[in-house]
C-alpha cells in the first residue's frame, strides 16, 4: 500500500522536533568523544588500538558527523523560537517578553554549564537568539537568503583574515588571555601537559581549568567563524517554523527532494573534501594556508546542506507508520535537550 504524505497536526509536529531534536543531541555526543577523552589519533600507543581502522573511522567522521549535528540543532533553535512567536500571536500577546526571559534564563544555565564543560553552546546560543529577535521581522525569502550568505560568509572571511593578520585579534586575544590565565590558577608551568594533568586533578581544578577553557572555547568559535554559520542556519530555521513549511508537507514534498537532491550532488562531494582536508592538512587551516581556504569551502558547500539532508529524510521517513515508530526512539532524549 502507498503511503501519502498528509498535513500535520500540532501535536505531531511537536513530537517530530524531539525526534530530530534527540537525534541531534546524540549526534553531537559522538562528535564530541574525541574531545571528551582527550584522545588523539597518532599519539596514543597501546595493544588494543588499531591506526589503520581509527584513521578510517576519522575520515568518516568528518564526512558525516562533523559539524552536521550543531545545524541541524540550530535549525531547530530558530523553528522552536518562531513557534513562540506564532503561539503568541494566536493567543494575541506579544511573546518577545517571555521569550527574551527565556534566552536570559539560557544564558544563566548556560553559564554554569561553561564552568562544568568549556564546549557548552547553550550560553552561545542565547547570545545569539538576542541577536535573531530583531531579524526575525524580516521577510521568510529574505531571511533564507541572508541566513545562505551568513553560512558562505566564513569562506571570504577566512580568505579576508589570510590577507589582512589584525583580523585574528579577536580569537588571538581571546586564545592568549586562556594561555596566561590557565597556568595562573591553576598553579603549574605553561608547559604543563594539561591532558595528563587533568587524568588526577581534583573537581575544584578541573573547575578552575574550566575557566581558562573558556576563553579558549571563544577564542575558537571566533577563528571558526561559528558566529556567521550559526545564526545563519538560525534563520532558515526561523523561517522554516514561521512557514508551517513542515505543518503543510504535501505541498512541500517537492521541496524537501530538492534539499535532498542538492544535499548528496553538492554536500556529499564537498564532504569528502572537507574530510580529506580534516584528515591530512589539518594545520594548514589554523595556519591560514591555501589548503586551509579550500576546507572552509568544502565545509560552506557541504556541512550544512547534508544536515538539511538529515532533516529532510527523517520529515519524509516520519509520515511513515515504520518510520514514525522506529524515530520515536530519540524523542525522550529530545524532550529533555539542555539535561542530556
Amino acid at each position: 500500500m502507498q503511503q501519502t504524505l498528509s498535513p500535520v497536526q500540532t501535536i505531531e509536529r511537536e513530537i517530530f522536533m524531539d525526534v530530530l531534536r534527540g537525534f541531534a543531541i546524540l549526534g553531537i555526543f559522538i562528535a564530541n568523544l574525541n574531545g571528551f577523552s582527550w584522545y588523539e589519533e597518532g599519539k596514543e600507543t597501546g595493544p588494543y588500538l588499531l591506526p589503520y581502522w581509527d584513521h578510517k573511522m576519522g575520515f568518516l567522521h568528518h564526512m558525516f558527523i562533523e559539524g552536521k549535528f550543531y545545524s541541524i540543532f540550530s535549525l531547530l533553535f530558530g523553528w522552536g523560537i518562531a513557534l513562540q512567536f506564532k503561539r503568541g500571536e494566536a493567543k494575541g500577546v506579544d511573546a518577545a517578553p517571555m521569550v527574551k526571559r527565556r534566552l536570559r534564563i539560557m544564558l544563566l544555565l548556560g553559564a554554569f554549564h561553561l564552568l562544568i564543560w568549556p564546549g557548552d553552546i547553550v550560553f552561545f546560543y542565547a547570545l545569539l537568539g538576542f541577536i535573531l529577535l530583531p531579524l526575525r521581522k524580516l521577510s521568510n525569502k529574505k531571511l533564507i537568503i541572508t541566513g545562505t550568505i551568513l553560512i558562505l560568509s566564513p569562506v571570504f572571511i577566512y580568505a579576508a583574515k589570510s590577507y589582512w593578520l589584525w583580523l585574528n585579534a579577536p580569537a588571538g586575544i581571546l586564545f592568549q588571555t586562556g594561555d596566561k590565565l590557565g597556568p595562573i590558577l591553576l598553579g603549574v608551568s605553561p608547559e604543563t601537559n594539561i591532558a595528563v594533568y587533568l587524568k588526577t586533578a581534583s573537581w575544584w581544578e578541573v573547575f578552575k581549568s574550566n575557566i581558562a577553557g573558556f576563553f579558549y572555547r571563544y577564542g575558537y568559535l571566533f577563528f571558526v567563524s561559528r558566529i556567521f554559520k550559526v545564526m545563519g542556519v538560525f534563520l532558515i530555521g526561523y523561517a522554516l517554523g514561521r512557514s508551517d513549511f513542515y505543518k503543510n508537507i504535501t505541498q512541500n514534498k517537492k521541496t524537501l527532494y530538492i534539499i535532498i537532491a542538492i544535499g548528496l550532488v553538492i554536500g556529499l562531494p564537498a564532504n569528502y573534501w572537507l574530510a580529506h582536508f580534516m584528515s591530512y592538512n589539518m594545520n594548514d587551516y589554523w595556519d591560514l594556508k591555501t589548503n586551509g581556504l579550500y576546507q572552509t569551502i568544502a565545509y560552506a558547500l557541504g556541512v550544512v546542506p547534508l544536515a538539511f539532508t538529515y532533516v529532510a529524510l527523517f520529515m519524509i521517513s516520519f509520515q511513515t507508520a515504520a518510520g514514525k515508530k522506529i524515530m520515536s526512539v530519540f524523542a525522550p532524549v529530545g524532550k529533555m535537550a539542555f539535561t542530556n
